[in-house]
C-alpha cells in the first residue's frame, strides 16, 4: 500500500474511532432505570420525541421521531427521523441496529448506526405502566429524551418533565421543537 493510501486509511480508522460514542462504566454518571421494560411494547412503533436536551446532530430538527422494530428477543432495529427547520420540512433520517444489553430487564439498548462506525448507549429511565411515553438517556447524563406516543397536552409534557428533573436533569436546557 502507498503511503498516501495508508495514511489516508489511518486519518479515516482515526476519525471513525472517535465516532464511537458508547461510554465505559466509569462514565456512566445517569440514574438507574426505574423498572424494567416489556421489550414487545416499548420498542415498536413510532415515539414521537416531545423534548431533548441540545446537541449539534440535531440542530435545526423538528418533529423527531424514532421507529422501533423488534426484529428477537435482543435485537430492536431503529430508524431516526427529523424534519429540517418546519414539521413540513426535508426529512432527515439514520437507521440502526440495536442490541438490548440486558435482556429480560431490556431498559439499555445499544444502537450501531452508520455500518456500525457510530455506536450510542440508551437507556430507559422511566416509562407509563401504558407505554405512552418513555424518557431516555445516555449513561453519561449528558443525553436527554422524551418520547409520547402522542402529542401531549400542556399539562402532560409539564409532568414528563416534572420526571426528569426528579431523575436528577437539569430540565431548564431542554428544547422542545414543534412536533407534527
Amino acid at each position: 500500500m502507498s503511503p498516501v493510501r495508508l495514511l489516508a486509511l489511518s486519518a479515516l480508522l482515526l476519525s471513525t474511532a472517535a465516532c464511537v460514542t458508547a461510554p465505559p462504566p466509569s462514565e456512566w454518571r445517569a440514574p438507574e432505570p426505574r423498572k424494567p421494560v416489556d421489550a414487545e411494547r416499548l420498542y415498536s412503533g413510532r415515539w414521537l420525541e416531545i423534548a431533548r436536551l441540545p446537541m449539534s446532530i440535531t440542530d435545526g430538527c423538528v418533529a423527531g421521531a424514532s421507529n422501533y422494530t423488534l426484529v428477537t428477543e435482543t435485537r430492536v432495529d431503529v430508524r431516526d427521523t427529523c424534519q429540517v427547520g418546519t414539521p413540513e420540512g426535508r426529512e432527515k433520517a439514520i437507521g440502526g441496529r440495536g442490541e438490548i444489553l440486558d435482556p429480560g430487564t431490556n431498559t439499555r439498548l445499544r444502537v450501531r448506526y452508520v455500518a456500525g462506525f457510530v455506536t450510542w448507549d440508551y437507556w430507559i429511565l422511566d416509562h407509563a405502566d401504558d407505554y405512552s411515553w418513555f424518557i431516555s438517556a445516555d449513561p453519561t447524563f449528558e443525553k436527554l429524551f422524551i418520547y409520547t406516543r402522542e402529542i401531549p397536552n400542556d399539562a402532560e409534557r409539564e409532568a414528563l418533565v416534572r420526571r426528569a428533573a426528579d431523575l436528577g436533569y437539569d430540565v431548564s436546557k431542554l428544547e422542545f421543537p414543534p412536533a407534527e
